[in-house]
């Protein structure tokens, strides 16, 4: 019998490297192929691929002795060929209000943020990356500044939610009460550019065997890439978020030069031809308010205009500031008329309670490559200019 002869216990195949694979964040095929690929018999591949993933992802172990419905041989060769281990964690801060942000190391050179944002309902939602970086230069927001570096794959986007799953002590997923229950598109990157790898990582956030987070409380944000919106919506069957911020081509064109490429006409079709588009499955249109620049009654107006026959509702940011920004966040007067204008016009206009932002967790605040000044630097400086 030859060392590659396929049953369950037979010696890892010769061609196999010292390194081990790491099996956390990958989606059931790319399991199954490594485990086809040490030797696991075809015709047991499909159960033990199930059997791996369940523990990987409803249990979160961290250790191939604790999947106990797995004979001991079995074990050991998994052990020998696979690690069960985490990204590093470079740095975990807690806001006063209990916002957490983790800035994780995918690789060497590859740093992202996410953060995880608690609701008064003991519910949260974790807001994750897409890209390291991002091209898209909107300038009232600090990620923009970072150049880009490279689109996370999809088993980076899934560590995310893994490490916030850690952090929160959330295993199994089955239990009751859990506190991280939504995920949201609206970290580093444009997740647009990234939608095959955004797809993929959604497949295993959302098994039900699995990390179990169903698709209705899945959001993707997008800047308005235009091509990629229905496609997207019917891969994923996510909610969509469109980063919207102003209600002209003028105005968005300065602050968000995609809209140059995708102008607003464009984009709001693409809305109107969202997969499942209905009033209980509004799209929700970000407008982050900046002092002098979108916030008067006109742009209130336009902004009631454009949305005229789309199912939405309407989250106005108040701006967050960051070091360089020449921008000032709206009075928060200003917000409220502009909120009670468009409630008014029918369309739910909350305004978003700012979060975590004295750890640079806030909305437009997410900026991490590998030289960047730590948070505790980036409080003082943002301190001292508001002085």
């Amino acid at each position: 019998m030859s060392s590659t002869t396929l049953i369950d216990n037979a010696p890892i195949a010769p061609d196999l490297t010292d390194a081990k694979v790491h099996l956390v964040g990958m989606g059931r095929d790319d399991i199954a192929t490594e485990l086809e690929r040490i030797g696991i018999p075809p015709k047991k591949v499909r159960m033990r691929t199930k059997q791996v993933f369940h523990w990987i992802y409803n249990y979160g172990v961290t250790s191939f002795d604790q999947m106990t419905n797995i004979a001991k041989p079995l074990r050991e060769k998994l052990e020998a060929a696979f690690t069960l281990d985490r990204p590093e964690i470079v740095e975990r801060l807690i806001s006063v209000d209990g916002t957490r942000k983790y800035l994780i190391r995918m690789a060497p050179g590859i740093e992202v943020e996410s953060v995880f944002i608690p609701d008064v309902s003991k519910t949260g939602a974790l807001c994750v990356s897409s890209q390291v970086g991002c091209t898209l230069t909107c300038t009232f927001c600090h990620t923009g500044t970072q150049r880009l570096v490279r689109n996370l794959t999809a088993r980076e986007i899934v560590l995310q939610v893994i490490i916030a799953r850690d952090d929160l002590g959330e295993w199994p997923t089955t239990q009751e009460n859990r506190r991280l229950t939504n995920i949201v598109f609206m970290g580093m990157g444009e997740p647009l550019y990234n939608t095959e790898k955004v797809g993929d990582a959604l497949d295993t956030i959302c098994d039900p065997e699995g990390l179990g987070i169903g698709r209705r409380r899945i959001t993707v944000s997008t800047s308005g890439v235009v091509p990629d919106i229905v496609p997207m919506g019917a891969r994923t069957k996510a909610q969509l978020a469109i980063s919207l911020h102003a209600a002209n081509d003028e105005l968005r064109s300065q602050i968000m030069p995609i809209n140059k490429k995708y102008p607003l006409k464009e984009l709001m079709q693409a809305c109107r031809d969202y997969p499942g588009l209905s009033n209980s499955r509004r799209i929700t249109f970000e407008y982050v308010m900046l002092k002098g620049i979108n916030d008067q009654p006109w742009h209130a107006k336009q902004l009631i205009k454009l949305l005229r026959g789309i199912p939405a509702k309407v989250n106005l940011i108040p701006f967050n500031p960051w070091p360089g920004t020449d921008y000032v966040c709206s009075d928060a007067e200003t917000i409220k008329s502009f909120s009670d204008m468009v409630n008014a016009a029918g369309y739910a206009s909350p305004i978003r309670k700012t979060r975590g932002q004295d750890i640079f967790a806030a909305c437009g605040q997410l900026k991490s490559d590998s030289e960047k000044k730590r948070a505790s630097t980036l409080r003082k400086e943002t301190k001292a200019s508001q002085k």
